[in-house]
């Protein structure tokens, strides 16, 4: 199916087709008709399926079509300030021809960036996109008022809940009218998600797509090697290789601080993103490694969900992921979108049990690469 047989306005068909898009992923083409048809949705797919776009296109046609009030009408919640901030640049994009507007509410900033926060609630923003903690401290304040709102979505609602904010998007969801569709999408159907669903939804749709196996097109590997080594492994997979995009996790704050220092001796440009860094830093970092001014980033898993960073060629686990899903939103930040690329998992002797959790969830066995005779 195509965008242009959706029924939408002419002036969100004009946003459509900024993004390039022609045809409806599987996901956009299941949940976009019912959403639009006001059903409450459980979405459930794997990262770079085209979820956002998913809800965020009949969310706007449901806008435009929705009569003069003050708003806001939609609000999103998600666990991180990056995918907030991510979600609203993908509705700024939709929204350029349109005469509706969107702010994030997240925490990590300064006074500053609070007072802005609470003038595009208090002046009724269209569609607040939020993390619940930092919507909660607003609404906590008495002027929030989701009097108009007609739409929740719950974006990545399993990791909010890994993240510990089922409570907060309880609270929170106290504050909204009770009549309303609630769109909840999350990477996996856990018996908590389930819970959720049935406690904040009225009827809700199931959409439901393979999602604990990494998509097709991400060519997977294993090196065995000592703790001790994977640096070494590491330098000898990208010396000489000309690479614009690479993506490093490690477990830890302390080892990507660590990491980052032992690249800057390699002469190899790499920046890390970890908790520690304030907003503006983080915001600078991500964005210089999307416009490839920054060519290594090595992170903690606040950046494995929900970033939508095109084209990354190559993502290297220095540590095995504990949590089998982990994996595979890791190794989901390459090959987006239909396109290819590698992911290479460093295994220490000591990890090998968790690699044989990642390889019972996703149904095969990894490919193990030789060892580097070098070292």
């Amino acid at each position: 199916m195509e965008f242009k047989e959706l029924p939408l306005t002419s002036s969100l068909q004009e946003g459509v087709e900024s993004f390039g898009f022609s045809e409806l992923t599987p996901i956009q083409e299941a949940c976009i008709p019912l959403i639009m048809k006001g059903k409450d949705i459980i979405g459930c797919a794997q990262t770079g399926t085209g979820k956002t776009m998913a809800y965020a296109i009949p969310t706007l046609q449901r806008i435009l079509t929705t009569g003069e009030k003050e708003g806001p009408y939609a609000l999103v919640l998600a666990p991180t300030r990056e995918l907030a901030l991510q979600i609203e640049q993908q509705f700024e994009g939709l929204t350029y021809f349109l005469d509706v507007n969107s702010s994030a509410v997240y925490g990590g900033g300064d006074a500053t960036e609070f007072e802005r926060q609470k003038k595009a609630i208090i002046k009724g923003a269209d569609i607040l996109i939020a993390t619940p903690g930092r919507l909660l401290a607003h609404i906590k304040l008495g002027y929030v008022s989701f009097n108009h709102l007609t739409t929740v979505i719950l974006d990545e609602a399993d990791r909010m809940l890994d993240m510990g904010f089922r409570e907060d998007i309880m609270h929170i969801l106290k504050h909204t009218p009770s009549r309303k569709q609630t769109l909840l999408f999350s990477a996996t159907m856990s018996p908590e998600i389930r819970k959720l669903a049935h406690t904040i939804m009225n009827k809700p749709e199931h959409v439901e797509f393979a999602v604990s196996k990494p998509a097709e097109g991400v060519m997977q590997a294993v090196y065995m090697t000592p703790e001790s080594k994977k640096m070494k492994v590491i330098q000898s997979l990208l010396s000489g290789k000309d690479l614009e995009r690479v993506l490093i996790f490690s477990a830890t704050k302390k080892s990507v601080k660590e990491m980052e220092q032992a690249f800057r001796q390699m002469n190899l440009d790499a920046r890390a993103m970890h908790s520690d860094l304030d907003q503006h830093n983080r915001n600078e970092i991500m964005r210089d490694f999307r416009n490839k001014k920054i060519p290594i980033l090595i992170a903690t898993d606040i950046v494995s969900r929900g970033i939508d960073i095109d084209n990354i060629e190559l993502v290297i686990n220095y540590n095995v992921p504990r949590d089998p899903e982990d994996y595979v939103h890791r190794v989901g930040r390459t090959a987006r979108a239909k396109s290819s690329g590698v992911a290479i998992t460093l295994v220490d002797r000591n990890e090998v049990k968790y690699l044989t959790k990642i390889e019972k969830l996703i149904g095969y066995s990894v490919y193990r690469m030789p060892e580097i005779s070098s070292f």
